[in-house]
C-alpha cells in the first residue's frame, strides 16, 4: 500500500446569484477548497481537503502548489497506513528524524497556516485509504460509532431582524432541526443591531429550539461583552468566535463576563492551540476544522483535550465533502462530541462534488457505513471546476 501519486486541485464552484449570501466575508459568490487525491500502488484512492479560509471562499493557489510540489513528493513510496508517522514527518520537516529519535516535536517554523492545511488534506486522504484497505468505515478505526445518527444543527442565519425568524424557521422545516445558528458581529455594525436580530430570532422560533450565534471573531472584547449583556435573556446555546482567535485572553475575558457558553477554534491549528484555550479557560466548546487544524488525527487529539478538561467538541464543518465526511466520522467516534454542523447556505462542494445524497431528518444525520470516509467523488464535476495545479 505504497503511495504512488499525489494530486491537488483548486476547486472553485460558482454559487447561483439567488442563493448567495452576504456576511463579514462580503458577498459569497463561489465555494472554494483545495481537494486532494492520493492513490496507492494497489489502486486505492483517498480524498482529502485543505482550507485557507474559515468561510467558503478563498484563494487556494499557494496551498495547491504546496501540496503538489512540496508535500506530495515527500509522500511518494511511503506506506499509506503510516498516518501518524507521516503527520509528524511533515510537521517536523527537516528535523523529523531528530524528533523521532528524541521523542518530542521539533516543528519547522511554518508550523501553522498553509503548512497545517496541507497536512490536514493528506491526513484526511490517508484515513480514507486505510478504511478502504480494511473495508471498514473510518469511525471503526477511530474506536467505534457511539450513535448511528448524530444530532445536527442548521448553520446559516444572515437575514435582517424582520426576516431572520422566517429564515431560521425555513431551516427547521427543512430538516426537523432542533438547533440553529445565526451570524452576528461586524456584518451588523453596532452590537445592539446584532442583539435586535437575535431577540427577533428567539421570539420567532420559540424557547424550545436551541439558538447559537457566531461573530466570526469580529467583535472587540468590549463589544462582545456588551452584546452578551443585551441578549442574556435569549438563552443562547453558545457564542461562537466572539473576538479574533489570536486574542485568547480576550476570549477568556468574554467567557468570564457572562453566562453564555463560548465556542471557538475554527481558526486554530494543532492540539497545542487548543491546549492553550483549555488552560486559559477561554472556551466551553472546541470547534476545530478538520481541513485546517491538522486533519482527523489532530481533531481526535483535540477531542481528548476537551474530554480531559470537561469541555465539548463540535467540529467546524462549513466545508467541502472530504472535510464534512471526516467530521461525521469524528463526531461518531469522539466521546466529547454532541452535534454536527450542517450548512444551510449554498454548498455545492458537498452536494454536487459527491454522488452521495446527504440529508438531515428529524434533526439527525446518518453516519456513513461505507468503507473509508464513505463517499464517491463525482470526477466529472471535479474536472469541470478544477482550476489546475
Amino acid at each position: 500500500m505504497r503511495i504512488k501519486s499525489v494530486q491537488a486541485w483548486w476547486v472553485r464552484i460558482p454559487i447561483e446569484t439567488s442563493r448567495q449570501h452576504r456576511s463579514d466575508f462580503g458577498q459569497v459568490r463561489t465555494f472554494d477548497a483545495a481537494i486532494l487525491r492520493i492513490e496507492t500502488d494497489d489502486g486505492l484512492v483517498g480524498w482529502g481537503e485543505g482550507k485557507n479560509a474559515a468561510g467558503s471562499a478563498g484563494d487556494y493557489g499557494a496551498l495547491v502548489h504546496m501540496l503538489n510540489h512540496e508535500v506530495g513528493p515527500q509522500l511518494i513510496g511511503r506506506n499509506a497506513g503510516d498516518i501518524g508517522v507521516i503527520w509528524e514527518m511533515l510537521y517536523n520537516g527537516v528535523r523529523s528524524d531528530l524528533a523521532v529519535k528524541e521523542g518530542h516535536a521539533m516543528p519547522q517554523m511554518a508550523r501553522r497556516g498553509a503548512t497545517i492545511a496541507a497536512i490536514s488534506a493528506v491526513d484526511i486522504a490517508l484515513w480514507d485509504i486505510l478504511g478502504k484497505s480494511l473495508n471498514v468505515p473510518v469511525w471503526r478505526l477511530l474506536g467505534g460509532r457511539k450513535l448511528e445518527r448524530m444530532p445536527a444543527y442548521a448553520s446559516g442565519g444572515w437575514a435582517s431582524a424582520d426576516k431572520i425568524g422566517e429564515q431560521l424557521q425555513s431551516y427547521i422545516d427543512q430538516g426537523g432541526f432542533k438547533a440553529v445558528k445565526m451570524r452576528v458581529g461586524a456584518m451588523d455594525g453596532a452590537p445592539h443591531i446584532s442583539a435586535g436580530r437575535v431577540q427577533a430570532a428567539r421570539k420567532a422560533i420559540g424557547p424550545d429550539i436551541e439558538l447559537a450565534v457566531d461573530a466570526h471573531g469580529t467583535y472587540t472584547v468590549a463589544g462582545a461583552r456588551r452584546f452578551i449583556q443585551m441578549v442574556e435573556d435569549c438563552n443562547l446555546a453558545w457564542f461562537e468566535e466572539p473576538v479574533v482567535a489570536d486574542d485568547k485572553s480576550g476570549i477568556a475575558e468574554v467567557r468570564a463576563a457572562g453566562n453564555v457558553p463560548v465556542a471557538t477554534g475554527e481558526s486554530e491549528a494543532t492540539r497545542y492551540a487548543f491546549r492553550d484555550l483549555a488552560v486559559l479557560k477561554a472556551a466551553d466548546i472546541f470547534q476545530p476544522d478538520p481541513a485546517f487544524c491538522g486533519g482527523i488525527s489532530e481533531v481526535m487529539k483535540i477531542g481528548a483535550i476537551a474530554s480531559a478538561f470537561n469541555l465539548r467538541l463540535a467540529p467546524h464543518l462549513w466545508a467541502g465533502a472530504p472535510c464534512f465526511f471526516a467530521g461525521l466520522h469524528i463526531c461518531a467516534a469522539s466521546p466529547a462530541t454532541f452535534t454536527v454542523e450542517y450548512s444551510l447556505g449554498a454548498n455545492p462542494m458537498i452536494h454536487d462534488l459527491v454522488e452521495d445524497k446527504i440529508e438531515v431528518s428529524d434533526g439527525l444525520i446518518a453516519i456513513p457505513e461505507k468503507p473509508g470516509l464513505g463517499f464517491t467523488i463525482s470526477e466529472k464535476f471535479l474536472e469541470t471546476h478544477a482550476q489546475g495545479a
